[in-house]
């Protein structure tokens, strides 16, 4: 039960309010205490409350008032005890309502199941979240019950209809068994406490409830959530078709259900695109501000190589042959005997030297000259390059990038869906860096729009920002001269990267290419073209020239 509610808090779905947290358990608060009969347990009903978001409690009633439940009173160690409702329902968070079997008529249960129960109190076990816990031990004492209401099982039919959908199983379990055993098809409040636990709970509000899923991120934990709340809302309203509850609830309730199912649609047309954009959050609602043809991009994202290179190219461990080849210094070498000369370098001794060590005499005489490095001695000498250190090149190739994007009319369709792709792949491998991206979109002279991407500043944001475009002309002046402008006067991005992005060459005057080749020089910076269409031609002035 609990790895439920911890997967729920992993995924953003956590309660902002522990008492009153969104979804259908809310919902059902307020239309069960306010609308739907209470009702009077008997003996071998099922009983259960919630303790949490995605936490119940579950237990047998015997009579009397009295429930037989799992008590956990040691570590992973329970003991099945009678308790009355008071108690049953004091770990709750949620309040403190007990629902309880029914069927149309009323409370259902089984004498039979209520001995059962009662023949555990006093029973010792090992307590586990999802072996031995209580709805398990409700299930076994429902199965005492000798009767079959086996048919089709409303909570399996549907929950079999949502793919990845993990409501609570053992509930589902719980209830499942209670139907088939018990006739349960539904579920109403006790009104055990007089004195307040049945009080009519207010009205939720309908509109922040869909607001709150339509703004979680999406993931596999999420839509596994998305979907249990899809499940559970959906046999609710068929507990609830035969009964008099007002029609504007049956409606909120049925946009409520709309949503939900909105997004899990939303979700399987676009978990392509979430999965190559691993480490970008979206949200339905973003999703849908968005209006990207979400499988065309995913498809753009998964399979152009070229793009996948460019991004690692532009990351923070690559180093170009043309950097590699500025990183090698010259350097002595000792790999060619160019003479002999005095020292004390005994590896490469003259043999004539040794001879002192075998006359006791001239014993002294070696030691002396070595001590004065006078000693003959070969001389080696030549010159070789070797690599400087790799930190040291990496440290010129750690900045941020600016990014040029043309919008001119001829970027419209898959040149500008590769353009987006590029980007997307390339904000993210910026992202774990923590570098940042500036992307210019322009079109004729002069027309420019900008967008810093920081590590705040999320995927929704750039995508937003690429659906716009002038349209018109293409001038590449003028986002190169912004480009270099930034990477000069802001210090967040010394040691840029600059990425051209076009449908055609880039077409520049001979005096803006010096301009050019000059800031590059100045500013320690590479400058790559990306060309969406057209051929590859190399120009003077790009240090690669790609095409996508």
């Amino acid at each position: 039960m609990i790895s439920s509610f911890l997967n729920l808090a992993k995924s953003g779905l956590g309660v902002l309010n522990a008492a009153l947290p969104f979804g259908l358990k809310t919902i059902k608060y307020f239309v069960d205490s306010t609308f739907r009969d209470k009702v009077m347990p008997v003996p071998g009903s099922v009983l259960y409350c919630d303790l949490w978001f995605a936490v119940e409690h579950s237990g047998i009633y015997v009579g009397d008032g009295k429930i037989s439940n799992i008590v956990v009173d040691g570590l992973a160690e329970s003991t099945v005890e009678r308790c009355d409702p008071q108690s049953f329902t004091s770990k709750s968070t949620l309040g403190r309502k007990i629902y309880v079997s029914c069927n149309q008529h009323g409370a259902v249960g089984h004498p039979a199941v209520a001995h059962g129960a009662d023949g555990h109190v006093g029973e010792r076990a090992f307590y586990g979240l999802v072996i031995n816990n209580c709805h398990q031990f409700s299930s076994k004492c429902v199965d005492y019950s000798a009767l079959d209401h086996t048919d089709d099982n409303i909570w399996e039919t549907l929950w079999s209809a949502l793919p990845g959908a993990s409501w609570e199983p053992t509930l589902l379990s719980l209830k499942a068994d209670a139907k088939n055993k018990l006739g349960a098809s539904k579920w109403r409040l006790w009104d055990w406490d007089k004195d307040g636990a049945q009080d009519s709970t207010p009205e939720p509000d309908w509109q922040a409830h869909s607001d709150f899923f339509q703004n979680q991120a999406l993931n596999v934990q999420s839509i596994e959530q998305i979907r249990s709340e899809l499940a559970a809302t959906l046999a609710y309203e068929a507990e609830i078709a035969d009964e008099n509850i007002p029609a504007e609830v049956r409606q909120k309730l049925g946009s409520f259900r709309r949503t939900l199912t909105d997004i899990s649609k939303k979700y399987e047309e676009v978990k392509d695109f979430l999965s190559a954009c691993s480490g970008a959050s979206f949200s339905y609602a973003e999703l849908l501000a968005c209006n990207e043809d979400f499988t065309a991009l995913a498809s753009q994202l998964a399979n152009n190589d070229k793009i996948k290179n460019l991004a690692e190219k532009m990351g923070r461990n690559y180093v170009s042959e043309e950097k590699k080849k500025q990183a090698k210094i010259p350097s002595a070498s000792k790999s060619e005997v160019h003479g002999t000369h005095r020292s004390n370098d005994l590896m490469r001794m003259l043999p004539s030297e040794l001879l002192n060590l075998e006359d006791e005499d001239l014993e002294m005489l070696f030691y002396a000259k070595l001590l004065e490095q006078n000693l003959l001695t070969y001389e080696l000498s030549g010159t070789q390059l070797i690599i400087g250190e790799q930190t040291e090149i990496n440290k010129k190739r750690t900045g941020p990038v600016v990014a040029c994007l043309d919008t001119s009319g001829s970027m419209n369709g898959t040149p500008l869906l590769k353009a987006k792709a590029l980007l997307l792949t390339i904000s993210r491998m910026l992202q774990k860096e923590d570098r940042s991206l500036h992307v210019l979109l322009f079109g004729s002279a002069g027309e420019i729009r900008e967008f810093s991407m920081w590590q705040q500043n999320d995927s929704v944001g750039l995508l937003r920002f690429l659906n716009q475009g002038f349209g018109g002309g293409t001038d590449y002046e003028t986002p190169l001269k912004k480009a270099f402008n930034i990477i000069e006067e802001q210090d967040e991005y010394l040691k840029a990267d600059v990425l051209m992005i076009s449908d055609g060459d880039c077409s520049l005057t001979p005096d803006f290419i010096s301009q050019v080749k000059q800031n590059k020089e100045r500013l320690n910076c590479m400058l790559y073209s990306v060309l969406c269409a057209g051929s590859k031609l190399e120009d003077s002035f790009s240090d690669e020239v790609v095409v996508l």
